[in-house]
């Protein structure tokens, strides 16, 4: 396959994909006080595998699996549903604050930029470069403000939620090359997505959280605590992972993921938000000073200066690719010495080759 590629290529991610990404940072924020209340009845492990069981078993009843490589479901699966929530479900179990995690957790947008950049070969802009930058002085003013006011994070848990955002960014990128390979199909990919995490998750639970802790945690489910965390678990199964979920799949479907992940940057402002409302955790003005230069940078990050260069064209629409080029000198877009390896283009990210076997 080939087509032309202008020298000069600008991403401009619309409007409505912004206010999109929004949504989701805002929902994804508000998931962490749910996750606290599920935590109060089951342990971490379970709670990841009935979190996505729940979307599993109906999937694999009505859904019919999207024509993706089996390597990029799998991967973006594994990253994230199952190394995010195991480390973050089991870092908010060992005493991490919730508000903190929400934070610590975002440490996903850097990683994902710079694994999208090495891996993927997508262009960082100064602009993109200079908007992180901004966002994550802002989230470091936000954690050392945070761990003076709780007494300062143990180093364990820490480290648990930092291998949380790791495996987030991995998953990003299994969400990217899967998309790329059926950018129609992004609502599929990501129930499929969670077809993965249930069966070693329950393994993990019933090695170490062990049968009697599993059985016991299903006892009391009427009562106050236990219907808060039947809440909290709808509230991640429904609103946080099949929605926030599958609007950031289609919205990483349609843009480079350098553009889409540092809309995760605001996840934190919300999160220490409701954990104070919620939660009546302890939050300050420095926070929401620290809060908004996140929010500047995630702006900056996420858009781009328009430049005269030649006329625009058409908007895409919804599901296909995000580039806006700018036409200049064209000249063929070189292909992959390779079918089985997706190779980013270097200025719009969209891949030269890609292997649609599965």
């Amino acid at each position: 396959m080939s087509c032309t590629l202008s020298t000069r290529t600008l991403v401009v991610m619309p409007t409505r994909d912004r206010l999109l990404a929004l949504l989701v940072a805002v929902t994804w924020g508000l998931n962490f006080p749910a996750i606290h209340l599920t935590l109060q009845q089951f342990p971490p492990f379970l709670a990841v595998a009935l979190r996505f069981a729940v979307i599993a078993v109906p999937t694999l009843l009505l859904a019919p699996r999207p024509r993706v490589p089996v390597r990029w479901l799998l991967l973006y699966g594994t990253g994230f549903g199952v190394l995010q929530f195991v480390f973050l479900y089991a870092a908010m179990d060992a005493g991490m604050p919730t508000g903190l995690a929400s934070l610590v957790l975002q440490s996903s947008a850097p990683f994902t930029v710079v694994l999208a950049a090495a891996l993927l070969r997508e262009r960082v802009t100064p602009r993109q470069a200079v908007g992180v930058l901004v966002a994550v002085v802002g989230l470091t003013g936000i954690a050392l403000h945070r761990a003076g006011l709780e007494g300062g994070a143990t180093l364990v848990p820490v480290l648990l939620t930092l291998c949380g955002g790791l495996g987030w960014a991995l998953g990003n990128l299994g969400n990217r090359l899967a998309t790329r390979a059926a950018p129609r199909e992004s609502f599929r990919l990501m129930l499929w997505m969670s077809v993965v995490p249930p069966v070693p998750m329950l393994a993990l639970s019933l090695t170490l959280e062990g049968p009697d802790r599993i059985t016991a945690s299903f006892d009391g489910l009427t009562t106050p605590t236990g219907l808060a965390a039947l809440g909290g678990l709808a509230f991640t199964v429904l609103v946080a992972t099949v929605g926030g979920s599958g609007v950031w799949t289609a919205l990483m479907s349609r843009h480079p993921a350098g553009v889409v992940a540092p809309f995760s940057m605001l996840v934190p402002v919300v999160g220490i938000g409701s954990s104070w409302l919620l939660l009546h955790e302890a939050t300050a003005p420095a926070e929401l000073a620290w809060g908004a230069l996140v929010v500047a940078g995630v702006l900056l990050g996420s858009t781009a200066r328009r430049r005269p260069a030649g006329p625009e064209p058409a908007r895409q629409p919804w599901g296909t690719t995000s580039a806006v080029a700018i036409a200049a000198t064209p000249s063929p877009r070189p292909v992959s010495p390779s079918p089985s390896v997706v190779v980013a283009e270097t200025v719009t990210g969209a891949p030269t080759a890609i292997d649609r076997t599965a």
